[in-house]
């Protein structure tokens, strides 16, 4: 717990029962793509390549079926706690895109767009056999309406965004395995909320959400059920209050 920012260390269903109705401005998150099987049945050898390779972590190999419910049951709870015309942003696999869009419908999220985040250098996995895995895909939602808080500055924003994968820096406190650059999250903090805003993050992780909401004067939420991700993201987010202040 500090000044701004409240993170659980607790599954994200159980913490969203803690959290007050409709006081979510900005969910801005990375749940589990559930790819660990995939990518395991597959010639990547990736954990051979990347000691902390997610397939290996435990929480990505879940049947489609047992995730595919945990997903609705996430969108469930988010529907209690996220304010009417609050924004989600959310990345997932594009192989995953049709499946969360018709949860997250289900339970009154209005479906805005796919973008693609783009990494300018990602790590050259079997570069001589296929092509560069380089993008992953965000969904853009609103609750409730068909509009939210989008803070452009009369500029045309496009939903193809670039940023280098995560700088060493951001992992002082800890490596995460699917761990998001500031830089990134920083980029829909400050266009889809308000100053003093609430951010929540149902799968906190490292923290980089958090670190995006508190560097831009906004209120965070974070759930994390790891306890060594907790920790860290504990002291990451208490090092960047005491910066701040």
């Amino acid at each position: 717990m500090g000044i701004n920012y409240c993170l659980y260390h607790m599954d994200c269903l159980e913490a969203m029962r803690h959290m007050e109705e409709n006081s979510v401005d900005l969910v801005l998150t990375d749940p589990p793509y559930n790819l660990g099987l995939f990518m395991k049945n597959r010639a990547t050898n990736l954990k051979a390549m990347r000691k902390n390779f997610f397939g290996a972590a435990g929480w990505d190999n879940l049947p489609f079926e047992e995730w595919a419910g945990d997903m609705d049951k996430m969108f469930e709870g988010l529907a209690r706690v996220v304010k009417p015309k609050g924004s989600v942003i959310m990345f997932m696999s594009i192989i995953k895109v049709e499946t969360i869009i018709s949860l997250a419908e289900k339970h009154g999220f209005y479906y805005k767009t796919t973008g693609i985040w783009h990494k300018k250098n990602p790590m050259p996995r079997n570069m001589n056999l296929h092509f560069i895995n380089s993008t992953e895909a965000w969904l853009y939602f609103v609750y409730k309406s068909h509009t939210g808080t989008f803070r452009n500055q009369g500029r045309a924003l496009h939903d193809f965004l670039e940023t280098s994968v995560t700088p060493s820096g951001e992992k002082a406190f800890g490596k995460h395995p699917t761990q998001k650059p500031v830089q990134l999250l920083s980029h829909f903090v400050e266009v889809l909320s308000n100053e003093n805003d609430v951010v929540f993050d149902p799968f906190s992780g490292s923290g980089s959400a958090g670190v995006a909401a508190l560097q831009h004067n906004r209120r965070f939420i974070g759930a994390e059920i790891n306890a060594e991700y907790c920790l860290n993201a504990q002291k990451r987010l208490d090092s960047v209050e005491k910066s701040l202040q």
